[in-house]
């Protein structure tokens, strides 16, 4: 009998799981932003949302969004960071998850964090010096460390630059994976 509730509860549970629905933000936006209208979206009435007790949960440990209840609205509640929540991955979801009681309804949403260049790049030494032999050849190489961004995509590190001399030019050599050192 007690198996027969547990899957009762589930298919319950899981026939009340609609699609996925997605919004797509750049970090940092503005406390009080406007991601979306989840009334719309999902198709609930906004006089009712704050009657069935509508509510947010979210695995990120912080609660960066929040639903204005007299609106339907999702909105920016803290400052997103997608370098502190995802790192170097190319893509940053962060799923929440909306509970609705009477009926219980569960609707999954994801936020795309995109990247906006916030950063600059910086090497781990201020400075670097290179001792250069007097009979060294022209033409003779030294490497140089990498400079660290960040940020991600468009937004990482493209290129050095070394201010124009008579006695030193910079090759930059890419990566397969088509970063420079």
């Amino acid at each position: 009998m007690a198996g027969f509730l547990w899957w009762h509860h589930f298919f319950l549970l899981w026939s009340t799981i609609d699609g996925q629905t997605r919004y797509s933000i750049p970090e940092e936006l503005k406390q009080g932003s406007v991601v979306g209208n989840l009334a719309k979206d999902l198709g609930l009435v906004v006089s009712e949302l704050y009657r069935r007790k509508l509510r947010i949960t979210s695995d990120a440990g912080k609660q960066y969004f929040s639903v204005d209840l007299g609106k339907g609205e999702l909105v920016v509640k803290d400052r997103i960071d997608r370098e502190e929540l995802c790192a170097q991955r190319p893509t940053c979801l962060l799923p929440l998850e909306l509970v609705i009681d009477n009926p219980l309804q569960l609707h999954r949403v994801e936020i795309e964090i995109q990247d906006t260049n916030d950063n600059s790049p910086s090497f781990l030494n201020k400075e670097k010096v290179v001792k250069i032999a007097e009979l060294v050849n022209p033409g003779a190489r030294f490497p140089l460390e990498s400079a660290q961004d960040p940020d991600v995509g468009i937004n990482s590190i493209r290129s050095y630059l070394i201010s124009k001399n008579d006695h030193f030019k910079l090759t930059v050599k890419s990566h397969k994976d088509g970063k420079n050192p």
